[in-house]
């Protein structure tokens, strides 16, 4: 199991605000996850997602072709990856474990 950090950054827009874009993104990644493929959190600057390494390329992908859906011509994307083969973590167990550590 995988965790991607993926901010994907629409270029070209007719305004500053890219939530709309944000917002079809998320959609898609509803998708996959109500197909139990994946499970993502949305965050103020990024969006993080959880599953098998393969499956998350295939949706970081979805996620990109999303603003050329849109009509734009240009978009960047970019993607921090942590795979740890040699225990399962979910997102909230790195959360969990760094809050223990605060709490001592």
């Amino acid at each position: 199991m995988a965790i991607v950090d993926v901010t994907v950054i629409p270029v070209g827009t007719e305004t500053p605000s890219v939530s709309a874009y944000v917002a079809d993104i998320q959609k898609v990644l509803k998708s996959y996850e109500e197909k139990g493929e994946i499970r993502f959190q949305l965050t103020p600057m990024n969006t993080i997602i959880e599953g098998e390494l393969p499956k998350l390329f295939e949706v970081i992908q979805a996620m990109h072709e999303v603003p050329f859906a849109k009509g734009l011509v240009r978009v960047c994307t970019n993607i921090r990856i942590d795979d740890r083969r040699d225990i399962t973590r979910k997102m909230e167990d790195k959360v969990d474990r760094v809050m223990n550590h605060l709490n001592k």
